[in-house]
């Protein structure tokens, strides 16, 4: 591809920015960003090798990347596809697909429009958090394929497989729902672990001085960018809520055994917990 425009430059567009670069998919890199200080810092750090206003990008790239929160691509998205080249491609990394799929699903160019969603991030955020290999091994979804042109999924899935991801497909609908369980809702959980010893523990130096990696691991998602997850939240609130349901569910059933006292009744329990770890491993 001669040109690739990269709409928001923070972890996710900055790595795959890096990652086209890398494998030398992409010539030339245009970076588009409303914060200044982003723009100058992906260019000294090499991510892009330009920066240009959103229209001026859009009309001379090969591929059009949607980098930005999901509500920030909601409502660029349809501008996108107004002016998008005729054989150009334009796509989100969102993580969240029904609510972006239905906004452009009447769209004359709807067509040059794929939905995806790479799984992959870190709690880190800004140009300076991103690296080329933040997509190894990592799964990407392609949602509603159905409703692109078969060239456009075609190129897109080529270009995640060449960034070493593993690639499947799926409705928008079922995407959402199954990535409340398995992504928004350990979110949720970390950082409301977060705000609970936050608000129970006043002593900072006691937090620091106590917490162990189990603590670290679990809270470490309590530091992802608020501008990023509340939109996603929001966006995916009923499936969200149903999750959030299921899991309040298992946190009573253990607060009845811890109450119990019952060794047996937990130990069974933890054991049939276990059983995530041989899911895990065949990823």
């Amino acid at each position: 591809m001669k040109n690739v425009s990269i709409v928001g430059l923070g972890l996710i567009g900055g790595s795959f920015a890096l990652a086209l670069k890398k494998t030398g998919l992409a010539e030339n890199i245009i970076g588009i960003d409303t914060n200044i200080n982003h723009q100058i810092e992906a260019l000294e750090l090499g991510i892009v090798n330009e920066i240009d206003n959103l229209k001026e990008a859009v009309l001379r790239s090969d591929l059009v990347v949607l980098a930005i929160p999901i509500n920030a691509a909601q409502q660029f998205l349809p501008e996108i596809l107004d002016y998008i080249p005729e054989e150009s491609i334009v796509m989100d990394m969102g993580s969240t697909k029904a609510g972006i799929c239905e906004i452009v699903k009447n769209h004359p160019n709807r067509k040059n429009f794929v939905a995806t969603h790479p799984i992959a991030g870190t709690e880190n955020s800004g140009p300076s958090a991103a690296f080329a290999e933040l997509f190894l091994n990592k799964v990407s979804i392609i949602c509603d394929p159905e409703l692109s042109a078969p060239s456009a999924v075609k190129k897109v899935k080529k270009i995640y497989q060449n960034l070493w991801t593993n690639v499947s497909t799926m409705s928008s609908e079922a995407h959402d729902k199954h990535i409340a369980f398995v992504s928004h809702l350990s979110h949720i959980t970390s950082f409301a672990l977060g705000q609970t010893v936050l608000n129970i523990e006043k002593d900072e130096k006691a937090i620091f001085d106590m917490a162990g990696s189990g603590f670290e691991s679990t809270v470490r998602l309590a530091k992802s960018s608020p501008d990023m997850w509340t939109p996603i939240f929001i966006q995916n609130r009923e499936n969200l809520l149903n999750a959030i349901d299921a899991y309040e569910e298992q946190i009573k059933n253990m607060r009845r055994m811890i109450e119990d006292a019952n060794p047996e009744n937990i130990h069974q329990y933890l054991s049939n917990t276990n059983d995530i770890r041989r899911i895990l491993n065949k990823k």
